[in-house]
């Protein structure tokens, strides 16, 4: 069933740079098992996920949760902004879909027959858990380089969105960084974010959401959204692996609470520190950040024995 979908897929899924598709609500029906409880992988709260089954492969399909006008804004603010992103810290978008069926439904004590709007995002599968379960299962290792390269990742993948798509996450927690085989990070659940057009760099609202504990101060206090927003996030996100676990840290002493063996894990502190200014504007920008740890991977290298061969 759905032999030229599968195809397509299939090549969406192995041609890195191929852009995403439309696909039927019959064949997403199909490849996830009729949306089976045995093939729940997630859930949000703006959708769930389901295990996607290929020929030659493994997909994610986000079934968006039904609100009003809610999901379709979701659904597209989400798709806007995935549909040209193309990087390695990012989960990738592979398809879409929208879709009208006709149900019986009781719309104020009558029964009536209404069209009932469904909306899909089919993603990349990462077949490794989120950050957020990483720093729960003391059975992972804990070896600094690991969480270094988690940070690296990390930062990456905001400076892509930050600095090429100009798009502002909003939602930046360790339950929406998905791991691979390799451990390599990946940002997922575009479903709060925007895009700033032009040289916007920051815009008021009214409607503040986002998960409690991760909002910045002038978001949550006066509505106010820019880049620095996610850079608060990404502070106590780069705070819950420098500590190795997923409760918030204490920041003002991080530096005591940690055995410091390396440039790498002092200048991280720094930057987890600065991140969480309540001052946004004493946050680094992205930019900043990579530039810290560029430099600090620089630091590490000059104290490494040289194996270059006369």
């Amino acid at each position: 069933m759905g032999g030229q979908e599968h195809e397509d897929l299939e090549r969406i899924l192995f041609e890195k740079n191929a852009n995403a598709i439309p696909l039927s609500y019959t064949f997403l029906k199909y490849i996830t098992n009729d949306f089976s409880d045995e093939r729940v992988i997630g859930s949000g709260g703006f959708g769930v996920v389901y295990k996607g089954v290929l020929r030659n492969g493994n997909v994610a399909v986000k079934k968006l949760y039904r609100t009003d006008d809610i999901s379709d804004k979701q659904f597209e603010d989400e798709l806007f902004c995935l549909i040209s992103v193309k990087h390695k810290n990012i989960v990738r978008l592979l398809g879409y879909c929208s879709n009208v069926s006709r149900e019986v439904v009781d719309l104020n004590g009558r029964t009536i027959l209404a069209d009932v709007e469904q909306r899909f995002l089919c993603f990349e599968y990462i077949p490794n858990q989120s950050l957020k379960q990483y720093l729960e299962d003391e059975s992972y290792g804990r070896e600094w380089d690991t969480r270094y390269h988690l940070i690296e990742g990390i930062c990456l993948g905001l400076q892509y969105l930050h600095s090429q798509q100009r798009i502002n996450h909003l939602d930046l927690k360790p339950e929406n960084i998905l791991l691979d085989y390799g451990m390599v990070p990946k940002i997922t659940d575009f479903g709060l974010s925007r895009r700033f057009g032009g040289d916007k760099s920051r815009i008021l609202t009214k409607n503040i959401c986002g998960t409690p504990g991760y909002l910045a101060p002038e978001y949550l206090n006066n509505g106010q959204i820019s880049f620095k927003s996610d850079i608060y996030c990404l502070g106590i996100i780069i705070g819950k692996i420098l500590r190795a676990n997923n409760d918030f840290p204490d920041f003002k002493n991080l530096h005591t609470s940690q055995v410091i063996d390396s440039p790498q894990m002092e200048r991280c502190i720094e930057i987890a520190q600065l991140c969480m200014d309540a001052d946004e504007h004493k946050r680094p920008t992205i930019d900043e950040i990579i530039g810290m740890l560029n430099e600090a991977q620089r630091s590490r290298s000059n104290t490494l024995p040289s194996l270059e061969v006369n």
